[in-house]
């Protein structure tokens, strides 16, 4: 699903120039779900851009699906971000004019879906996510925890094959974390990939993999039985 081989980044000019990510491969299979961790500015949250082509490598390949991403256009990542990629940040990112539905609509609107449509397609996911009756509440009526539902409800309505989650427990208390990693686990039961940045040990645990990075590289990577929510 995605492969990566001799991923370098860096940013910034001349002496200037920092080197982010130093040689990264790495390979995440079909339905597989991986917890990304590392300190602060070893690369994870760049590494996660790349993958989900909001930036690009200056030296390796980037297989997504069996294509080569790395040379295409801007217009070609986003149609293939938009088909393939579903997005939840620890900043839920939710438009604070629009409400639930309208915000889970919003990518189907770029793919040209019809109003109808969406909407009966946002409410689907919705109540998957178990918001159906605060549909028609805007982000300001609802609380953390339900923001990020509808987040990640918005991430599903296209019906990606991976999902990328950035922090997306880092703004939350510890029963809304719980709450959100069983609704992960949840989406992964449906076949989806699960790509996970965090700095949570605890939240690392419940997936199947974790790749830590140091200094732009990748330290460890390690497949483990994923820990259960407890109760």
């Amino acid at each position: 699903m995605i492969t990566l081989k001799g991923i370098h980044k860096s940013y910034g000019e001349r002496d200037r120039r920092l080197h982010v990510l130093k040689g990264i491969d790495l390979s995440v299979a079909p339905g597989e779900m991986v917890a990304i961790m590392g300190s602060s500015g070893s690369g994870k949250s760049t590494l996660l851009n790349l993958l989900g082509l909001l930036d690009h490598a200056d030296e390796g390949e980037y297989l997504l699906d069996g294509k080569e991403v790395g040379r295409l256009t801007e217009n070609q990542a986003a149609a293939m971000r938009n088909r393939k990629l579903g997005f939840v940040f620890q900043a839920f990112n939710l438009l604070p004019f629009k409400n639930a539905v309208e915000n889970v609509a919003l990518p189907l609107y770029y793919q040209k879906v019809g109003r109808r449509e969406r909407n009966k397609r946002a409410e689907h996911f919705l109540e998957l996510v178990g918001l159906s009756e605060r549909r028609l509440h805007k982000p300001n009526e609802l609380s953390g925890g339900q923001k990020q539902r509808v987040a990640i409800a918005r991430a599903l309505v296209t019906d990606p094959a991976i999902l990328l989650a950035d922090e997306p427990t880092g703004a939350l208390d510890s029963q809304t974390t719980d709450d959100i990693m069983d609704l992960f686990k949840q989406v992964h039961g449906m076949g989806k990939a699960l790509v996970i940045v965090t700095h949570e040990a605890d939240i690392a645990a419940q997936t199947e993999r974790t790749i830590t990075l140091k200094d732009g590289r990748i330290a460890t990577d390690t497949a483990h039985e994923p820990a259960h929510v407890s109760a």
